[in-house]
């Protein structure tokens, strides 16, 4: 099946006892059971349900996996993908990830014992320099959040192979349909299921998919543990979303480019990050490595005051937290989400107080750019 094709027809589609085309959504806690331990292949909803079920399927088959998981959020996935390691256990991430991720890493994870190294993925020498005796897996996000920063996942990847690591990837801003990092070598691919993958602003969830039997095993004792689960009503909203990725994903992609063409060339600009410009430093790797170039724009105005000017003018930017809805968003990472990380490290990574980050959305291109012309002026 071709992309957008496999969006709708994946996985687990309709119910075969009714017709209905579909997925039920399973709204239940447990299920009866003929006698001790003979069930029709569900026993509490915890540890599986109907309807995430579904959703865990189609999600693996989109990113070419073994297997699939559902979590509550974006970060309980993340976290209990973190959860495969252990006290003494050290893993090597990206410099620029979401300020959530950072949070969880230096101020939650550690207490247990886990250690990590945050490094310029994009350059592989820093990603050979991080590496220790008890070094257990790299964590890439590609492109990152919010500076757009562009890492050679097959590299990394096989670097990971040879060191006897796990490579593990945040896809969220490129989503299956533009990017696969398992069939670039990755073990592990997570999703903030809440962005494009929902795609309305409707649901909150988070999706990982792994490349092999064994970890399937140890992730899906870690879901069922601690119990972070998506509930039936998110799983069915999340499927419905998916069904329209492809078509949203192109829109994103040509309103962006649009857009960021746009920016690189107007005097209250100092910087754009996009890397479907051809002077960004990601821009030929992108190429290689994805089928799009995504809809996150981020861009400099010089200041925290300019940025609030430009904030206050807009019409058709809502400013929020997210990204990757059908309508554009747009935030400041320096105090929103990027705030978790300290002051020092922002200035340090080029998080400025005048950076603005937009979520092109699937608004006539026109309108946004009219928009930004005024709130630019």
């Amino acid at each position: 099946m071709r992309a957008k094709t496999k969006l709708i027809h994946a996985g687990i589609v309709g119910d075969e006892t009714t017709g209905a085309v579909s997925t039920p959504i399973y709204q239940v806690s447990t299920y009866k059971q003929e006698a001790v331990g003979k069930f029709k292949g569900y026993e509490y909803s915890r540890t599986g349900n109907p309807t995430r079920h579904a959703l865990e399927v189609l999600i693996s088959e989109l990113e070419g996996g073994v297997a699939g998981f559902a979590f509550a959020s974006g970060m309980a996935a993340t976290s209990s993908v973190m959860m495969l390691f252990g006290k003494g256990d050290h893993v090597i991430l990206t410099d620029d990830v979401y300020g959530g991720t950072f949070r969880v890493i230096s101020k939650v994870l550690n207490r247990f014992g886990i250690e990590a190294t945050f490094v310029d993925t994009g350059d592989i020498s820093n990603v050979e320099a991080a590496i220790k005796e008890n070094s257990k897996a790299i964590f890439l996000e590609t492109p990152t959040n919010p500076l757009l920063k562009v890492t050679d996942i097959e590299e990394i990847a096989k670097l990971g192979k040879e060191k006897g690591l796990l490579t593990i990837v945040d896809n969220t801003f490129m989503t299956p349909y533009f990017q696969q990092p398992i069939a670039l070598g990755a073990d592990i691919v997570v999703h903030s299921a809440t962005k494009y993958l929902g795609g309305h602003s409707d649901v909150v969830a988070g999706l990982v998919v792994v490349n092999s039997d064994q970890l399937a095993t140890d992730l899906h004792f870690v879901q069922n543990s601690v119990g972070a689960v998506l509930g039936p009503q998110d799983s069915w909203l999340l499927m419905r979303g998916i069904k329209t990725l492809g078509i949203r994903m192109e829109e994103h992609n040509v309103n962006a480019q649009r857009i960021a063409e746009f920016l690189k060339n107007h005097e209250a600009v100092s910087n754009v990050f996009y890397p479907g410009i051809a002077t960004h430093p990601g821009h030929e790797l992108m190429k290689k490595q994805t089928t799009g170039f995504g809809g996150m724009i981020s861009f400099d105005v010089g200041s925290a005051e300019k940025a609030d000017e430009l904030l206050a003018k807009l019409r058709f930017f809502t400013l929020a937290e997210s990204l990757g809805a059908v309508e554009s968003l747009i935030s400041v990472p320096a105090r929103m989400t990027h705030a978790s990380i300290p002051s020092e490290r922002r200035a340090e990574l080029g998080i400025t107080d005048g950076l603005v980050r937009i979520s092109v959305g699937i608004e006539d291109v026109e309108d946004l750019l009219d928009d930004l012309t005024q709130a630019l002026a």
